[in-house]
């Protein structure tokens, strides 16, 4: 693994975007990032040394289509989620890639892809897992962190874990499923673990709508899945299927 480790970097999404001739599956980790960044504009908050803050920058040799880009998200996501189920957790996957054990995140992610003609060319997938963090600031409203669910889980206290040897351990599955990837056949595997750990799949629960230019509008659905060409998420409501693009629905939680 070609892993470049910072002790301080403004943001690791941005590190490896100023690295972009690196080679395939390089890796950046920051014990802290002063201009971290989440999904919808959103700063990512992580104690220093406390949890992984890190972005992979994927390659592909093998093609991707352009239409089909939303696999990083995938992999990243499905990754995430069988390492932390090796510690005995449930996590499951909010769309587009935040990664919730039962409402609380554990996981966040910024995938920044870069398209060439009909291909995907690279991607950078900046992953933030709270490892050891316990204490988190009162406007983050439903944080959680593996310590905290180890010791919620088991009763008892736990030790702290090492995030070097935590960050070897994750990153064997998600490039595990990013060889996946190459072929057809393991693009399908991937779409399906995606689905089964799907957030809320199935289950009637309310949602946002936040159309721009409209006012937000509460409504309840059930998530039916993602649409394969355009990744949007497709929701079933009392006036048939609807399917939404990220910032156009929240999760009410």
């Amino acid at each position: 693994m070609n892993i470049y480790r910072m002790k301080m970097t403004d943001s690791t999404n941005l590190e490896a975007s100023r690295h972009k001739d690196a080679e395939d599956m390089s890796v950046w980790t920051a014990l802290f990032q002063t201009e971290g960044r989440g999904q919808r504009g959103n700063v990512w908050e992580s104690a220093f040394g406390e949890n992984l803050t890190f972005s992979i920058l994927f390659k592909p040799s093998f093609f991707i289509p352009a239409s089909g880009q939303f696999v990083i998200s995938q992999i990243s996501s499905v990754g995430v989620a069988s390492y932390l189920e090796t510690s005995g957790l449930s996590p499951k996957i909010k769309w587009p890639n935040d990664i919730y054990i039962e409402d609380r995140k554990i996981c966040g992610m910024l995938i920044e892809n870069t398209v060439s003609g009909d291909r995907l060319a690279a991607g950078i997938s900046g992953i933030g897992l709270n490892l050891n963090q316990r204490s988190f600031s009162p406007e983050l409203p439903n944080p959680t962190s593996l310590l905290i669910e180890k010791e919620r889980a088991g009763g008892r206290p736990c030790p702290l874990y090492d995030p070097d040897s935590e960050l070897e351990r994750l990153l064997e599955h998600i490039f595990g499923y990013y060889r996946l990837a190459a072929g057809q056949e393991g693009r399908e595997r991937i779409k399906k673990e995606y689905l089964a750990r799907l957030y809320r799949m199935g289950k009637e629960c309310l949602f946002d709508e936040t159309l721009p230019g409209r006012p937000v509008r509460r409504f309840s659905g059930r998530i039916a899945g993602v649409d394969e060409n355009t990744a949007r998420l497709v929701v079933e409501t009392a006036d048939g299927m609807r399917m939404y693009a990220f910032k156009e629905i929240r999760y009410v939680i």
